[in-house]
C-alpha cells in the first residue's frame, strides 16, 4: 500500500470500532479467552504482580479480568469512543493511541497481551510494531497474541483492514523483531483444524 492508502486502512479500521462500539462489546462479552489470559500469565517469570498491557484493549473485557486477578493491568486501543468503554467498565487506566504512532514507555512490562489486535496492522508496518512491543517489554518479558489466520493474504471487509498469516510466516515476522517462540496454538480448542480459525502464540523477548 502507498502512504495514502495506509492511512486510509488505518482511518476505516478505527472508525469502524467507533461506529460499531456498543455491538462489538455485546457480541463480544460473553467470549471465553480464559486459555489465551493463561497462556500469557503462564510464561511470565518473577513474582506476582505482573505490570501488564492489554494491547487493542477493546471495550475491556480481557482488561477487566486481568486487573481483576490482581495484576498491574494497563489498556492501549486506538478507536476513541471503545477506549473510552473500557475506562468506564474497567476503571483501569486506557491509553488511547493508533497503533502506527505508538508512545510506549521502555522496559515497563512484564507482559503484553495482544488478542485479536495484531492482525489490523498492514503488513509493511508490523515489524516496526513488533519491535516497539519488543521495546516496551522488561528483559525476558512475554508477548501474547491471537489472530485469525490464512494464507498470508490481506483484505479490507466489513470496513476493515486485516491481515491473516500462515504459522510459517507469523513466526519469521516476530522472531525478526527480537522474540523467541515459546509456544502456539489454534483456537477454538477441541475442534478440528478446518474449525479453527485462530492462531494464539506466546514469545519471550529474547534478551
Amino acid at each position: 500500500m502507498n502512504t495514502h492508502e495506509l492511512s486510509q486502512a488505518t482511518h476505516d479500521t478505527i472508525e469502524h470500532y467507533n461506529k460499531n462500539a456498543e455491538d462489538y462489546r455485546e457480541g463480544t462479552r460473553t467470549h471465553d479467552v480464559s486459555q489465551n489470559i493463561n497462556a500469557l500469565l503462564s510464561y511470565i517469570e518473577g513474582n506476582t504482580p505482573f505490570t501488564l498491557l492489554d494491547f487493542g484493549c477493546g471495550p475491556g473485557r480481557d482488561l477487566k479480568t486481568l486487573a481483576g486477578l490482581g495484576h498491574i493491568a494497563v489498556g492501549l486501543e486506538g478507536a476513541a469512543q471503545v477506549a473510552e468503554m473500557a475506562r468506564i467498565d474497567t476503571g483501569c487506566e486506557v491509553w488511547h493511541q493508533n497503533f502506527l504512532n505508538l508512545e510506549l514507555p521502555n522496559a515497563f512490562f512484564d507482559g503484553v497481551y495482544a488478542n485479536a489486535s495484531l492482525f489490523h496492522i498492514p503488513s509493511q508496518k508490523l515489524t516496526q510494531v513488533l519491535q516497539e512491543i519488543n521495546q516496551t517489554l522488561k528483559p525476558r518479558g512475554v508477548l501474547f497474541a491471537s489472530n485469525p489466520h490464512g494464507h498470508n493474504e490481506e483484505s479490507i471487509g466489513s470496513g476493515r483492514y486485516g491481515a491473516y498469516y500462515d504459522i510459517e510466516t507469523w513466526r519469521t515476522l516476530v522472531i525478526a523483531a527480537g522474540f523467541v517462540e515459546l509456544t502456539h496454538y489454534y483456537r477454538p480448542a477441541h475442534l478440528p483444524r478446518n474449525q479453527q480459525p485462530w492462531l494464539a502464540s506466546v514469545w519471550r523477548k529474547n534478551t
